[in-house]
């Protein structure tokens, strides 16, 4: 199977459209309230406006915490990361919206890119259930050797995009455009840290899963004994 490549200016310039993409919208909301408490002079439409500038500010701030972790260089090439602190991005990611998150995972060190793995799996799990429910994480497995990533949407009419399982696989149809950056992106996070993803899909679920290659198969090895 030969998997799509995609030149890096190319992949850097639709990562950067996806990040300004989730940023623009709040920002443009806080731009708005200023002008208002610019403008208007009635306290009522003054106070709108500045719970519509707080209220922003942090969908602003949650978006760009997650994003550095999931996409940004956080830390220095090799550099480990608190699974904890990519719980909390999630969190904040999910705070206030229709869509709930269930976190199962050890508080450990773990590699950055491994980390970015299950951030990019969760906004995958995210879009699957536009009406918003419940995105569960589980992590099991030897953190070191032989980790094990679910990451499950479940919601009303969850759907996963049917281009998505493709541009996981990194074998697209056709060029990859910012649409379908981020799961192109998942993929070569995922190869990148040599774990395999496999996707299931329900009529209210989307699960995805991340296993080890070595560990997957050191697994089918011990069952053909």
């Amino acid at each position: 199977m030969t998997v799509y490549a995609l030149d890096a200016l190319d992949l850097a310039a639709l990562l950067c459209s996806r990040v300004c993409h989730d940023v623009i919208s709040p920002v443009g909301a806080i731009v708005n309230g200023l002008e208002v408490l610019e403008d208007e002079k009635d306290a009522e439409m003054r106070g709108f406006a500045l719970d519509l500038i707080k209220k922003s500010a942090h969908t602003a701030s949650a978006r760009l915490q997650f994003c550095r972790l999931a996409f940004g260089a956080a830390g220095s090439a090799g550099a480990s990361i608190d699974i904890g602190d990519a719980e909390k991005v999630a969190r904040g990611l999910f705070a206030g919206e229709k869509t709930q998150i269930d976190w199962r995972a050890p508080r450990v060190l773990m590699p950055k890119n491994q980390v970015k793995l299950i951030l990019n799996l969760c906004l995958i799990a995210a879009a699957a259930i536009p009406r918003g429910g419940v995105i569960t994480v589980i992590v099991d497995g030897d953190a070191e050797r032989s980790p094990r990533f679910s990451v499950t949407a479940k919601g009303a009419n969850a759907k996963l995009a049917s281009h998505a399982p493709a541009l996981l696989a990194g074998t697209p149809e056709g060029a990859v455009d910012a649409h379908g950056i981020q799961a192109f992106y998942t993929g070569l996070v995922a190869r990148a840290v040599e774990m395999r993803l496999t996707v299931a899909t329900d009529s209210d679920f989307v699960a995805i899963e991340a296993i080890a290659e070595f560990a997957e198969a050191r697994d089918l090895a011990a069952a053909a004994v």
